[in-house]
């Protein structure tokens, strides 16, 4: 409930200030790529201590 009103709050504000728009979802790409480079980091050092195939078959580099 308390996730739906937060959604409300934020509609409401973006078509008050469209430029919100595009902040909230600048932010929200930029959070998308640091959990995605950490995660990304996390597997490579788990790579090197011990062989996990799905490490394997879905971070080759």
């Amino acid at each position: 409930m308390l996730v739906g009103i937060i959604f409300i709050i934020f509609g409401i504000l973006i078509m008050v200030y469209p430029q919100l728009l595009s902040i909230i979802v600048a932010v929200f790409i930029i959070s998308v790529g640091i959990t995605l480079t950490s995660i990304s980091y996390h597997f490579k050092k788990i790579k090197r201590e011990a062989d996990n195939p799905f490490v394997d078959f879905f971070i080759r580099f």
